[in-house]
């Protein structure tokens, strides 16, 4: 029985895993975010704001697998303004980026100071989607997870946090052949973008008020 309880619970935990990955990998702003940071400023930039992307998507876990309504009707019933504040900070961090100058690489991955700030600043955005609570209840009721819901939790997590990792490590690579000239066009592509994206929200939480 021992032995049977064991092998379920790493069942679910790999699985967990497997859906913390998944839902982490598509590349949108945070995405952007991770591989800008790690291209400007090093492996530990670009880390530390996947780990604040996984530290959010844990705990948007953890109102769905304990089943905690009251936290979850409170998110979810402030959407609008939610989506309003989050897409209004991808707008500034976007133009902020396109008018970002080359940083210095001989400061290294973790000489400069703002680390939390970067962690800070990803945990608060991505929790202004509040819609991945539903998206996690449905998961964890199609994969049976919801019996063991502090595995849940800490697989997500892990499985969010490797794909952080292996994002800024690979992108950690290719900063070392990106020179001050290329950063400047970076700089401006992935500003557009997360500024485009911060339009798509707010459009979107304005949209669905008046529908």
């Amino acid at each position: 029985m021992r032995y049977t309880l064991r092998f379920m619970d790493f069942n679910v935990l790999l699985r967990s895993i497997a859906l913390g990955f998944g839902i982490a990998a598509p590349v949108g702003p945070i995405g952007l975010l991770c591989i800008r940071r790690t291209l400007a400023q090093g492996r530990a930039y670009g880390l530390a704001t996947g780990l604040g992307a996984a530290t959010a998507d844990a705990f948007y876990g953890a109102v769905a697998a304990f089943g905690l309504s009251v936290i979850s009707n409170a998110l979810t019933g402030q959407q609008f303004w939610l989506k309003l504040i989050g897409g209004s900070f991808l707008c500034y961090l976007g133009a902020k980026t396109f008018l970002s100058a080359p940083a210095p690489k001989n400061l290294g991955d973790g000489a400069r100071t703002g680390l939390l700030s970067a962690y800070g600043s990803t945990v608060l955005l991505t929790l202004t989607n509040p819609a991945t609570i539903l998206m996690f209840a449905a998961l964890f009721a199609s994969m049976g997870a919801t019996d063991a819901p502090g595995l849940v939790v800490l697989g997500v997590f892990i499985g969010s946090a490797l794909w952080w990792l292996t994002l800024s490590t690979l992108t950690g690579f290719a900063r070392k052949v990106v020179s001050p000239a290329s950063m400047v066009w970076i700089n401006r592509l992935s500003g557009v973008m997360i500024f485009g994206f911060g339009v798509l929200a707010i459009l979107s939480a304005l949209i669905k008020t008046s529908s």
